[in-house]
């Protein structure tokens, strides 16, 4: 598999990252498998068909700064900041389920390999002794798979469940009576600090690499303007 990097460290909004998914997907993968990795300043990520006033609490993000984006993908509504270790995976394939268990099974030997007891769930999710420290939803492009998801290194907890709004019929289907008691933090379960872990999973997962230009760059933030449209993010124009 190949990492993909960027030819400078310029921070991004998560918006870029998104992009940048799709265009790999549309222009470099044309063999092997593309991976990369990504952290963003304090933003919730929503599903494609998801009412943003439903998921979102949006008085909130206002008040601590906290952005907030739609992606093209289902799946329910994520909090990342830059104690989450974000990841992108992109292959040639049309087969759903077959991507989603290559790239699930791929994340839980990764972590196995760290000594960690690593499962994963039929909804997608990663959990280490049965509480979930990773999310994943998929996008699909003609030809092309994409999977993306966050790991939970560590995270500014207060902002997490207050930024978000699952409805309480989720928590009651996990048994518990808030989003703290399911998740788990992988610092709880590692000495890794978090840049140690960013470079394993590189050398876990990828065995080359390929770096954009910075045409790269001017056509992927040419894909940007979509997901920054307020129509796109609000599913209508704001009030």
């Amino acid at each position: 598999m190949i990492y993909v990097s960027l030819p400078c460290t310029q921070q991004r909004r998560l918006s870029f990252y998104l992009a940048m998914e799709e265009y790999l997907a549309r222009e470099k993968n044309d063999g092997d498998d593309l991976f990369f990795t990504w952290q963003v300043e304090p933003t919730v990520i929503f599903g494609r068909h998801q009412v943003i006033e439903n998921e979102v609490n949006l008085d909130y993000c206002r008040r601590h700064d906290i952005q907030f984006y739609r992606r093209k993908s289902g799946g329910g509504c994520v909090y990342a900041d830059r104690s989450n270790v974000m990841m992108s995976y992109i292959t040639r394939s049309d087969e759903v389920v077959k991507t989603f268990t290559r790239y699930m099974d791929m994340v839980t030997a990764m972590l196995r390999d760290l000594g960690l007891e690593a499962t994963s769930t039929e909804n997608n999710d990663v959990l280490i002794d049965g509480r979930k420290v990773s999310g994943n939803a998929f996008y699909h492009i003609p030809g092309h798979s994409i999977v993306h998801g966050t790991m939970l290194f560590d995270t500014d907890m207060q902002h997490m469940l207050s930024a978000i709004t699952p409805p309480q019929t989720k928590l009651d289907a996990h048994g518990v009576e808030s989003v703290r008691q399911r998740i788990t933090l992988l610092r709880e379960h590692t000495g890794l600090t978090i840049e140690a872990f960013c470079a394993y999973i590189r050398t876990s997962l990828c065995d080359h690499s390929l770096q954009l230009t910075r045409i790269d760059v001017q056509a992927i933030e040419s894909i940007e303007r979509e997901y920054l449209d307020p129509s796109f993010i609000y599913g209508r124009l704001p009030l």
